[in-house]
């Protein structure tokens, strides 16, 4: 069970006063309980990787789509479950690493607000799995028909290595899943004044530009499948500004 919120602080609660030494031991406190946490749902999680991968391979068995999936080594079977359950386990731990977070921002916070733990862990998590989930549901199928759709114009059986398509939906729906964690991020960076609604306002342009070069980059080369990235980041994004907004007016209402 995870400490108080004050249990393992300084007993100076002023960030700006507490020593840099402290913070890095509560840096690596913070972490040493977080991969505990991964380690042990990885362990948990394990026994059911092999009905975990055949999911993960339904966007792209869609009626139509001729693939085969293969294996080309002989551990290749057990890597690719191994990855699987730290998956799983990062996934599983996301609520108490999200915890474990909040504890280390909360020297930072008021003290209204270090009790708005729960609603910061919840909304960390569903927005994390709501992105994961909008990745596999909206953009993998999109994505797939137009990956099958190249190897058919070249006439081209398509066998994918069971290890390189484990990698690609791993690393897509994590990024899926970050992205729509910015939210989140951005209430912390704007309590912590590093982030102000301001700089987003200044920097629109630029933001804009930026969103369309990632989704060009994190989706296949297509106009549907980049717009499936690039709304949802500008929506994200504007929300990530109006987040801004609500801190700044509170802080200075309490000042």
């Amino acid at each position: 069970m995870a400490p108080p919120l004050n249990a393992t602080r300084s007993t100076t609660a002023d960030p700006k006063v507490m020593p840099f030494l402290d913070h890095l031991a509560e840096l690596r406190s913070c972490l040493l309980r977080v991969i505990s946490a991964v380690f042990l749902g990885s362990f948990l999680s394990y026994p059911w990787t092999g009905e975990f991968f055949i999911w993960l391979t339904h966007p792209i068995r869609q009626p139509g789509f001729q693939v085969e999936i293969i294996g080309t080594g002989p551990a290749e079977a057990f890597v690719v479950k191994l990855k699987l359950a730290i998956a799983a386990g990062i996934i599983i731990s996301l609520p108490y690493s999200l915890y474990q977070l909040w504890l280390f921002i909360a020297p930072g916070l008021t003290e209204k607000e270090k009790k708005s733990s729960v609603p910061f862990v919840a909304t960390g998590t569903i927005f994390f799995l709501f992105g994961a989930a909008f990745c596999y549901f909206a953009v993998f199928p999109v994505a797939f028909s137009f990956f099958l759709a190249e190897y058919a114009s070249i006439q081209v059986a398509a066998a994918i290595r069971m290890n390189e398509y484990l990698s690609f939906m791993l690393k897509t729906l994590l990024v899926f899943g970050i992205v729509f964690e910015l939210p989140v991020i951005s209430y912390m960076l704007a309590r912590l004044r590093i982030l102000s609604s301001a700089w987003l306002k200044a920097k629109a342009r630029i933001i804009i530009v930026g969103i369309f070069i990632t989704a060009a980059i994190f989706t296949p080369p297509d106009v549907v499948s980049q717009l499936l990235l690039a709304v949802p980041l500008l929506i994200i994004c504007f929300f990530c500004f109006i987040i801004c907004r609500i801190v700044e007016t509170r802080h200075a209402q309490q000042h």
